[in-house]
This record gives structure tokens, sequence and C-alpha cells, in this order.
């Protein structure tokens, strides 16, 4: 007979048995009737619970004759299990075996890259493709922009951009903005960053504050396309402190967008550093602040030059070439780019031409500097040519210097309308030649706007008076002097540069006539 003994730990409506604890052997096995043992009828359920479980527990092996035996075996019984358990799933590898994979990976990237001419070395730390064949549809879709294996060792980062998640979305929200094709590869170049960037987040807040400064939709793109690396800038930065500076010297607010389309590099200078420095040390010259402000509306490039390696080494050459002090403030209000220009060669070259082709001193080119700073710019074949047709027209070389010296614009004006008004000036207004040594503006007015339709009224009134009192006033003064019944004073104003005029509000086509205007002198 066998007892076997269970300990148990009796829940309503359960009994859990643990097979494992102690048993008692007192003979050999046997198996006997449950019949010949007298149980109440109120333990059978029990008993029967008992027998049940201790059955079940055979058929999983667990049953066993000791102690020893049924520990040793159900280690192996679990053991079995997992073992079994683990060749039926997929087996995953270890931490180390994944590392070691990876750095394998990495090594074959490294060495595509190496072998196409990339540098990989500042690519560590960055999440890359973990095979050659990915990094291979990158470099070759990069290359399909444009970029060359140069451009990609100046920013190998760009090898961490993703095709599809990237660079795709990038450049069709690009593209959909109104960016050329045509102007991508130069685009990527400046700025490959663009190509990191998120839409939503970094893109479309600046084009929206693009929009809200004036900046018209269709000039959105071209803005882009001159200065991408506005893209990377954030919106509470430097951007809007240097607009906020610039209406704030008097800048009108109107012009901000016209200014900026222009001249979107405004939107990454600093105001300490580049603005305000630039803005004091024009102010400094004797040129007042609002008339900084409406050059700065007109030529906002300006605030791109160099303050101390262009603009005082610019105009110490001006002093230096005879260019009075008190006279550099109108030179620079006349033509701003004189400050940005390679200024002393172009001088040195100016003076020398000058002096060989109508004798014109030092002294003397320093005035003519002072009435037209953009003689610095203009071409030796223009300037021999209206030379060329003064001294056809019989001015010697003494009145053509003089002339010169008296109207510099004289070597820049249209050659034909120059011929016209000198044809009139010879044959209807029968005047001598030393009234255009005098007066050599006079082929500054236009022929029929100006200079016709006054001879013809002073003509008809009797009056005789100089070219200047003639036409060297606006039309209003004109009438009032048409009042006159004769000639007491002669107002003998030579044209010159106005600095209030400068600083006079502008009309919204202002800025392109002056453009012309300024165009047509060079």
């Amino acid at each position: 007979m066998t007892i076997v003994s269970y300990a148990g730990i009796t829940r309503p409506g359960f009994l859990l048995a643990h097979p494992e604890l102690p048993v008692l052997v007192y003979c050999k096995l046997q198996l006997n009737s449950i019949s010949t043992i007298r149980i109440p009828s109120n333990e059978m359920k029990r008993t029967e619970l008992v027998t049940r479980c201790q059955c079940s527990v055979a058929e999983r092996t667990f049953a066993s004759t000791s102690v020893g035996s049924s520990l040793s075996n159900t280690d192996n019984v679990r053991l079995g299990r997992k073992q079994r358990s683990s060749s039926s799933l997929y087996s995953r590898p270890s931490l180390l075996e994944m590392k070691k994979e990876k750095v394998a990976n990495r090594a074959k990237v490294y060495e595509f890259l190496r072998g196409i001419g990339i540098v990989p070395d500042e690519l560590d730390g960055l999440e890359l493709p973990v095979t050659t064949e990915v990094m291979r549809e990158r470099v070759d879709f990069l290359h399909k922009l444009g970029l060359t294996i140069e451009d990609i060792n100046n920013y190998p980062l760009v090898l961490g951009c993703s095709v599809k998640k990237n660079m795709i979305p990038v450049l069709d929200y690009l593209g959909k903005l109104g960016v050329r094709k045509s102007t991508i590869t130069e685009f990527l170049r400046r700025y490959p960053q663009v190509l990191h960037a998120s839409v939503v987040v970094d893109l479309d807040p600046v084009v929206k504050y693009l929009q809200g400064m004036d900046i018209k939709p269709n000039d959105i793109p071209r803005v882009l396309e001159r200065y991408p690396e506005i893209l990377g800038f954030k919106l509470e930065g430097t951007m809007s402190t240097s607009v906020a500076y610039l209406v704030g010297i008097g800048v009108a607010r109107r012009e901000v967008g016209g200014l900026l389309t222009r001249y979107p590099e405004i939107l990454g200078m600093r105001v300490g550093r580049v603005i305000k420095p630039f803005v004091e040390y024009l102010e400094s010259l004797g040129i007042p602040r609002l008339a900084v402000a409406r050059l700065i509306e007109k030529r906002p490039h300006i605030l791109g030059f160099g303050l101390e390696d262009q603009v005082k080494p610019n105009v110490e050459s001006l002093l230096e070439y005879n260019v009075r002090k008190s006279s550099i403030p109108f030179v620079v209000a006349q033509y701003p780019e004189i400050i940005g220009i390679e200024l002393k060669e172009k001088l040195l070259g100016q003076q020398s031409l000058l002096h060989s082709v109508i004798d014109l001193g030092p002294e003397d080119f320093g005035r003519v500097v002072e009435k037209m700073p953009q003689v610095v710019s203009l071409s030796r074949i223009p300037i021999v040519k209206h030379v060329d047709f003064l001294k056809d027209c019989g001015f010697s070389l003494q009145q053509v210097r003089a002339m010169v010296v008296g109207c510099p614009q004289l070597l820049a004006l249209n050659l034909d309308i120059m011929k016209h008004s000198f044809d009139y000036f010879q044959k209807e207004m029968e005047r001598p030649f030393d009234d255009l040594v005098t007066f050599p503006a006079f082929f500054t007015y236009g022929l029929e706007s100006t200079i016709k339709p006054r001879h013809k009224r002073v003509g008809k009134k009797g009056l005789k008076c100089s070219l200047s009192w003639l036409l060297n006033c606006s039309d209003e003064k004109f009438e009032q002097r048409m009042e006159y019944d004769t000639i007491d004073i002669e107002e003998m104003e030579m044209p010159s540069f106005d600095m209030n005029t400068l600083m006079e509000r502008r009309s919204d086509d202002s800025a392109s006539d002056d453009d012309d205007r300024d165009d047509e002198h060079i």
C-alpha cells in the first residue's frame, strides 16, 4: 500500500496539489480498486479531484517514485519545453551580434563611399542606410539634382537624408512655390541643409513670414533663389530685428516688401554688428539719417558693403584723389555704389584716362568726381567718343576740358540726342559757342520738352538771357520769369545734387525711375 501525501491550499471550490512534496513509501506500488476503500460519500468528490490531478500530472511525466527523480525530471521537462519553444519561433540574435552586424554594414557603406571619392569621416554618429544599395540610391539621386562629388564632400551630412522621407517632400514644396528647376542645383549648393528640413515645421513658417513682410507671392521663389539660406533662420531672431531697425531709422513700411525682394540678405544681417554701424558711419560723413534710409530704400544692397574693408578705405581713396571732405556726403548720396567697389584702381585709371584725353589735372579730376561720381565706372570708349564729338563741333581742347569740368555728364549722354540739341542751338538759337562753354548742362535738357518751347517764348517776349537763366529752373519758376519785363539779375545757378530731394517721400514708382535714371549715365 502506498500513501501519497499532498499539501494543498484550499480556496472555495479549488484544491492546489503539489506532487513534488515528500512521499512516504511503505511498500511496492500496487494498483487497487478504489472501491476497497471505504470513503464517505461526502468525501468522494474531493478524492476524485485528487485522483484526477494525479493522473493529469502523470500524463505530463511529472509523477515520480522518488524525490530526487521527481525534481530532476521536472527540470528536464521544463528545459525541454524551452528548447522546443525556441526552435519553433524566430531566433533573435544577441545584442553583441547585432552590434557586430551593424559595424560590418557601416564598414561596407564607408568602403563604397570611399570608392566613389566621398570622404565619410564626418558621418560617424549619423544614421546611415544599412546597405550599400540604399546609399547608392541616395548618391545617384543627388547626382540627378546636379550635385557633384565635390559638392557632397562640402556637406557630407546630406547623405543622412532619406530620398523618400526628406529630399522628395522638400523638393516638391520648393517646386510648388515656384522655385525654378534650373536654379535648384545652385540652391542646394548654397544651402544643402534644406534637405534636412521639415516642410511643416521649418519651411512653411518662413514663407508665411515673408508674405507677411509684403513680399508678393510671385516674388517669393525669386527671393528664395537669391538667398536660400533664409529658410534656416528663426522668425523671432535676426529677421524680425533687422526689419524693425530699418523702419526705426525711417525706411517707409510700405517699402519693406520691395526692399527685401531686391536684397533679402538683409534678413540675415545682425543689427548690432552690421546694419547699425553702417548707418552710423554714413551719418558721421554728413548724410542725415533720413537720407540714409532713402538710400537703403533705393539701393538696399549697400548694406552688404563691408564697413572696414570696403567703405572706409574707399572714402579715404576719394579724399586722396582730391575729392573735398565737404563733398563726400553728396558723392555717396549720388552714387552709393562708390563705397563698395574696387575704387582705388578705378580712380587711378580714370584720372590717367582723362589726363591723356583732355589734359585734365588732379584738382579738376576731383571736381569731376564730385559732380558726377559715376565717372569712375565709365569705360574708355564712350569717354573718347564724347570728347571727339565736342571737338568735331568746333570746341578747342581747352574748351572741352572746361565743359567736362563744368558738366561731367557730357561724357555719358546719348550722342544722338546731343547732336540734335547742338544742331538746334547752332541753327535756331543763333548763340555763340561760348554760351555752351559757360553752360554745358544745356545738353542735359530735353530738346522738345524744354529747350524749344522756352526759347520760343523768350523770343516772343523779346528777352535776352543766358542759357542758365533760360533752362536752369523748374517750369513753375520759368513761368514767374516770363512775367519779368527786364532781367536785372542773372540767375546763374548750376545744376547740383540737393540732399533735401533725397529725403523727400517718393511715389510708388519712384524707386524704379531712379534706377533707370542712374543707369542712363553709366
